[in-house]
């Protein structure tokens, strides 16, 4: 697909390989390039401006619980605990993930308005193709 910036390119480098074009002309086209360029770059940067305060409201309404999870089925500490951490911090709604490999435990803080509880706790046992972890027992802590 063409854009308007390759479009306009095109045309100055034609006009520099015509014989027929002066050099007032070759002028204009130049300026005509930068003015067009300024604008589709300084549009773009107005957009961002706009998706930060999306997600700055957002952030504001999020309603973050705290739940621990005891989880059986872990032999390692990091093949086993740091994969579920990994795994459930990579979770959309969850803002932090800890899992502690000698407690057998994990500890999620997470945004109640996107994930539940009993989301975490699917994500958990099905690692591994749900062989392996099984959550025993839940608490919430504050």
């Amino acid at each position: 697909m063409l854009r308007y910036h390759d479009l306009l390119v095109f045309i100055f480098i034609f006009a520099l390989e015509s014989k027929f074009w002066n050099m007032k002309l070759l002028n204009k086209i130049g300026v005509l390039t930068l003015i067009a360029a300024l604008y589709l770059s300084c549009a773009k940067t107005e957009d961002k401006k706009v998706h930060k305060s999306e997600i700055l409201a957002q952030e504001v309404t999020a309603d973050f619980k705290k739940v621990s999870l005891d989880i059986e089925g872990m032999t390692c500490e990091i093949g086993c605990a740091r994969t579920i951490q990994s795994k459930l911090a990579k979770t959309e709604g969850v803002k932090l993930a800890e899992v502690n490999f000698s407690k057998k435990r994990g500890l999620v803080e997470y945004d109640a308005n996107i994930i539940t509880e009993k989301e975490i706790i699917a994500t958990v046992e099905k690692i591994a193709d749900g062989d392996l972890y099984k959550v025993t027992n839940t608490s919430e802590k504050e």
